[in-house]
């Protein structure tokens, strides 16, 4: 990166900064811890006190949500197949 680029990044203001390849792998590390880390998600996906952050925690979040969701339809065909949810129905009712 030239000398130029970097004056013109620090000229910025920091909510339109650009996040180092670091941040990404941090950011990515912290949203893996359990609890913690969907709360930080949430959090950093409704500011606005840096634009990128935001953009990449919503990016985050739509993934933890189709992964979710594919979870859910495999356990959900592995339950009909094997024939559990007629029983589990029986059990409720």
């Amino acid at each position: 990166m030239s000398k130029y680029e970097k004056q013109e990044i620090e000229n910025l203001p920091y909510k339109y900064r650009p996040l180092s390849a670091w941040a990404y792998f941090g950011y990515q590390l912290l949203f893996a811890i359990p609890l913690v880390g969907f709360i930080c998600l949430i959090v950093f996906a409704c500011t606005d006190s840096n634009i990128n952050r935001r953009s990449f925690a919503r990016s985050y979040f739509c993934g933890v949500i189709i992964v979710a969701i594919v979870v859910a339809v495999i356990l959900l065909i592995a339950v009909v197949g094997f024939g559990g949810l007629s029983s589990i129905l029986d059990k409720i009712i």
